[in-house]
Parts: structure tokens; sequence; C-alpha cells
């Protein structure tokens, strides 16, 4: 009998022991490692040397240690930049294609651009190269550029024009209520109101899904995002309470004739915001991060997981790419107090059951970066290894490199 208790008691901690392993046990974080490799000056075209930093570049390197190098000019993707009085397009060397000065409003794309003043009369879209390729006359509103594709937003904000290659409109909607968010992607327009409908629009202009969130309220749309390749839709939706609501499309695949989009996911927020919240798809669509009160969070598509990070300061920008499970972004802590920050991503998880941040559950382990800079406007993009910051009057790369 005594036997069969010690057996009984053997099974019993070495079940417990599994179960404690399986609920506590973490992967290894990965160490990462940004190397320096170019300082580029707005004020000139020259690369710099650490010793040679321009004025409000130095305490961005504080605590990141590497040598700065010079590189060979590549034919790698082009970052658009805007960085306190200059705009333009810089590559994978430090060498600008296009480094202007800011003289009216600009709107900035991968691959097109466009300055206009507060009443245009006529608008240009330029290139890369800064030649014009579509003229506007009389446009009635300001341009907006995504996905490749060229829209005109009404001075009202309430109308939005898709404008074709010789400038001519294409189609055009007429919205109940001013739009708050839009955004593009596999052919597809996304358009949040400030009436609290989403509605999405196919190549040719016609609404193909519409929704109206509720549940708060107000019912206003704070910010909308799209998946690279339409299948997905990210929302932040409405002011007391306010809520993160994620939706698939079931259906037509090709999202031209539609196909239904329904809520697979959504949660309160608690305390929201009353402004424009950031809310993007990165890490190839595998994950959808966006703004919330006291720090950020990262929703994993597959695994149906909320983390929340918490994060001192106010977010100032997100870098959109988040590729190979890293995202950065910047803080600030007042005028002139910044920080630079890097976000590894929880890894997978096999265990069952899910975790969300509605339940309290955080990451505080995820952040293996901070780096406190001086600089009243920032600017942070990234393509593939190679990340981009800029501060003061400098862009500086960085060279994301695992150990």
């Amino acid at each position: 009998m005594a036997l069969k208790r010690k057996k009984f008691r053997t099974i019993i901690i070495i079940v417990l022991f599994f179960v404690y392993f399986v609920l506590a046990a973490r992967p290894v974080p990965r160490e990462v490692i940004l190397a320096p490799k170019w300082i580029s000056s707005l004020q000139s075209q020259t690369l710099s040397s650490e010793q040679e930093s321009p004025p409000g570049s130095e305490s961005l390197l504080v605590n990141i240690s590497g040598d700065v190098q010079e590189t060979g000019r590549q034919n790698l993707k082009l970052l658009p930049f805007i960085l306190g009085s200059h705009f333009g397009y810089v590559d994978s060397s430090g060498q600008f294609t296009v480094n202007r000065n800011i003289i009216n409003n600009i709107y900035l794309s991968n691959d097109m651009w466009s300055e206009y003043n507060a009443e245009p009369a006529r608008i240009e879209i330029k290139n890369i190269q800064e030649e014009t390729i579509i003229n506007i006359e009389n446009p009635q509103g300001y341009p907006v550029l995504l996905d490749n594709r060229v829209f005109i937003l009404g001075s009202e904000q309430n109308s939005l024009s898709e404008i074709d290659r010789n400038g001519n409109i294409r189609w055009s909607y007429e919205f109940g209520s001013p739009l708050t968010c839009v955004d593009a992607g596999a052919g597809l327009l996304l358009t949040g109101s400030l009436d609290g409908i989403i509605e999405i629009f196919n190549y040719y202009g016609e609404r193909i899904f519409y929704f109206e969130p509720g549940g708060s309220r107000y019912g206003i749309i704070l910010g909308c995002a799209v998946s690279g390749d339409g299948s997905r839709i990210g929302i932040i939706s409405g002011i007391d309470q306010q809520r993160f609501l994620l939706l698939e499309r079931f259906g037509n695949s090709d999202g031209e004739s539609g196909g239904d989009y329904k809520v697979v996911y959504h949660e309160f927020l608690d305390d929201g915001f009353r402004r424009h919240v950031r809310i993007l798809f990165v890490d190839e669509d595998r994950r959808l991060v966006f703004e919330r009160s006291g720090g950020i969070n990262c929703y994993n598509i597959r695994t149906r997981q909320g983390i929340f990070i918490p994060l001192d300061g106010e977010i100032k920008i997100i870098e959109d790419s988040g590729d190979q499970g890293f995202l950065f972004l910047v803080t600030s802590h007042g005028f002139f107090e910044k920080k630079l920050i890097g976000i590894n991503f929880p890894q997978d998880s096999w265990f069952p059951f899910s975790f969300s941040s509605k339940n309290g559950f955080t990451d505080t382990d995820a952040i293996f970066l901070k780096a406190p800079f001086k600089s009243d406007d920032v600017f942070l993009g990234r393509t593939g290894t190679m990340l981009v910051a800029g501060g003061g009057t400098a862009l500086i790369s960085f060279v994301l490199e695992e150990n």
C-alpha cells in the first residue's frame, strides 16, 4: 500500500512538473545587434563618419555600439522620408534621389509624391526622379497616394475620386459623413468615417462591403488597415467604449465581386483615444499591431493571441514592415526627448490556451532595445535588414544582425 502511494505521488510530481514547464517556460530570446552603417546629412549629399556627425544626430548613437561605414550605392528599395523641413527619398547607401525643402503640404508614397497648397487649382504627381507623371486640373480636394494609385479626397473630406494616369476621374463616391481613415491593398480601398461606417470598394469603384461596428457611445472609426492580400481588415472603432476588431473575408477570394467579411475577433480597449489611432499589418501580414493606452498591442493572426507591450511616453512613429519578427518605433517623452524602441515579437506557442490582452496578458520581455536621443522631429523606415532612423538634420542607417 505504501509502495502504491509512493508511485502515485511520483506520478503527481511528474505531472505537476510538466504543467509548470509548459506554463512557465519561455523561448530564449534572439540577440539582435544594430550595426551602424552610414550617417547622411539632409543639408548635404555627403556621408559622414561618426566623428563628423551632423548636429542633432550624435545622441541617437549613445546606446548602440559599432563603426559607421560608407557603403556602395545599391539598387534596393528607396525609403520615402519627411524630417523637419526636408522630404524626399533615400537609398540603401544613404544617397538621396530626392531631397527638398518643404514649402507646402506634402504627400509621399513609396513611388510617388505631391506638393500642394491649401486650395490647389492644380496638382502635380511626381515620381522618384522628380518627373511629373500626372497633372490634375481643378482637383477640388487633396491628393491621397496609396497602393500605387492616386485619389483625390474632396475638400469637405466626404468624397473620394480615383484619378487615372491621364489625370481624369476613373470613379467617384460621395460618403454620408467625413472620412476619418483610408487604406488600400490588393486592388481594394478601405474607408472609415465619422458616422462609424466601414466600406470597401473594388478596383472599379464598386462598393463590395458595408459594415457598422457599433457597440460604442460614439461610433467613429479611428483607424483602419487592410492586409496586403485583401483578405483581412483591422479596425479601431468608437469612443466610450473603444474596441479593436479583426474581420476576415469568406466566399469570393479575388475581392472584386465581394465576399463577406466577418468579425473573427473583437476586444474592448478600456481607456481609448479621441484621435486617429495607428493600426497596421506587419511581418508579411502575420501580425496586426495598434496603439493602445500605455503601450502597443500585437495580435498574432495564426494563434489568435493578443499581446500587450507596455511603453513609456507617447508613440511618435512606427515603421511599417515588422519583418523577421522585429518591430521598431519611436516614443516621445517631451518636446526633444525621444527613444528608439526595438520589439522582438513573442514566438508562436503551441500551447492550446489563448491569452488575450483584455485578460491582462503582457510581454514585458519583448523589448530588446531602448536608445534615447534628442530631436524635435523624427523619421523611421525599414527595408529588409536595414533600419533608417532620422533625428535633427540627419538620417542614420543600421543593419540588423542576429547572434
